[in-house]
């Protein structure tokens, strides 16, 4: 049985032992941080993220995908708040269609614990990477909370340590490869809405929450204890930013100057937000992803992306299972499965790092938008007529398309919907 280690126990790295455990591998899971499941995640990234279709299909083929609905909640579409109070309910389809809320912290906790079930995955916490022998596949590892250093041997080594992996640190001086790193030019820091005295939501719960306002936004999700997430999404150094915001009056104007209707409810749960740092978001690129038959990059480690289109879970998900397939169509053949792996999806995952800054983009200045929910309409009326006629949205989050078959469908569909469009403005136009 060969010896695989995953460098990295969060959310990709958790499912990807699973995967590899069910095909026959002994799996060692090495993590700088604490045992998730004794800790409080609640700090540093984000704690919420969205899965859909294409991520519960490789929940469920393991056999964690009950688990996982569990803890979530189901969100069948958007309501935009705007600065009279104003709402209006965006669907995500014509049948109830629905993404799923989870808290970072519960799917983290619950993919290690379903791993830990199976009798060849073994974690280990608190152990930071410090270096790699690429050619020999060997890790070398300090043990955070006594100091020592041990050297671990492996046959394989798969690299799920995130943005700032320090396996891919290390590829990174080998000659051709290839990488690039962009920052957006706001972050955003959180607040979290408790539920209400009587143990009510404080806002519908079914759906996220967003208030538009061009060059920045408040976004809310909702949590299993019917506690709400708000992302306040600023750039760093503008007129409306970051640091203009830094101090309580400051912020407590733009609150009521742009976002009245929330303010009440923020106001008290505001906490530590002063002290709070303000969460970066990346987009990481890089090639290949894969060291001879020895080491390979999965995850945030070779593709992140913005948070923008709840995608990254799910596309990681994604991303296990077509590399199990691949392993297991050339069984013994590591080079091959690895290259073969990177080939096909390497391609998609740079659409979906284009498609999420360009949601970015539609989230903060164009869903609230009066035409763009009129078309948003017309798209779904298409759709319930021809079921081919599917959004992009729609066909990346409710359905397996690859992400760059979404895109190209996207691009007929817009022709479409123009044209549709044009026939209503000048059928009107004559009334």
């Amino acid at each position: 049985m060969e010896n695989i280690i995953i460098v990295g126990a969060g959310l990709v790295g958790s499912l990807l032992s699973v995967y590899l455990a069910r095909a026959g591998f002994k799996v060692s899971v090495y993590d700088r941080n604490s045992d998730p499941r004794q800790v409080n995640l609640q700090s540093g990234r984000s704690i919420n993220i969205t899965l859909s279709e294409r991520g519960f299909r490789a929940l469920d083929a393991v056999g964690a995908g009950d688990t996982v609905r569990e803890l979530c909640i189901p969100v069948c579409g958007r309501i935009m708040h705007a600065r009279d109070g104003e709402l209006t309910y965006q669907p995500y389809g014509n049948n109830k269609e629905a993404i799923y809320s989870i808290g970072r912290d519960d799917l983290s906790k619950a993919l290690v614990n379903f791993a830990q079930k199976h009798e060849n995955i073994e974690f280990y916490f608190n152990q930071k990477c410090i270096d790699i022998d690429l050619p020999t596949a060997r890790l070398k590892l300090q043990d955070l909370q006594t100091g020592e250093i041990t050297q671990v041997q492996a046959d394989r080594i798969f690299a799920a340590d995130g943005a700032y992996s320090p396996v891919r640190y290390k590829m990174q001086r080998l000659k051709r490869f290839n990488y690039s790193q962009e920052y957006l030019d706001r972050g955003y820091k959180e607040i979290i809405i408790p539920a209400g005295n009587e143990g009510n939501w404080a806002l519908e719960k079914n759906a996220i929450h967003i208030w538009p306002r061009d060059s920045f936004m408040l976004i809310g999700f909702p949590n299993l204890d019917k506690s709400f997430t708000l992302s306040l999404h600023l750039p760093y150094e503008e007129e409306i930013s970051h640091n203009s915001t830094a101090s309580p009056d400051a912020l407590q104007n733009l609150f009521e100057t742009y976002f009245p209707d929330i303010w009440p409810l923020v106001y008290p749960n505001l906490g530590d937000y002063a002290k709070k740092p303000v969460e970066s978001m990346i987009t990481i690129k890089c090639f290949p992803w894969s060291y001879q038959d020895k080491v390979l990059l999965i995850g945030d480690s070779c593709h992140a992306v913005v948070p923008s289109y709840g995608q990254g879970a799910n596309a990681g998900f994604e991303n296990c299972q077509l590399l199990t397939q691949c392993i297991e169509k050339h069984l013994g053949d590591w080079q091959t499965a690895f290259k073969e792996y990177e080939t096909l999806r390497k391609p998609e995952m740079d659409v979906l790092a284009h498609l999420c800054l360009e949601h970015f983009t539609v989230l903060r200045k164009m869903v609230g938008d009066r035409k763009f929910i009129e078309r948003a309409k017309i798209e779904r009326k298409l759709q319930e007529m021809n079921s081919e006629y599917a959004s992009l949205y729609y066909n990346i989050s409710f359905t397996s398309m690859s992400y760059s078959e979404a895109l190209r469908s996207e691009r007929i569909h817009q022709e479409i919907i123009s044209e549709f469009a044009e026939k209503n403005l000048k059928s009107e136009v004559s009334v």
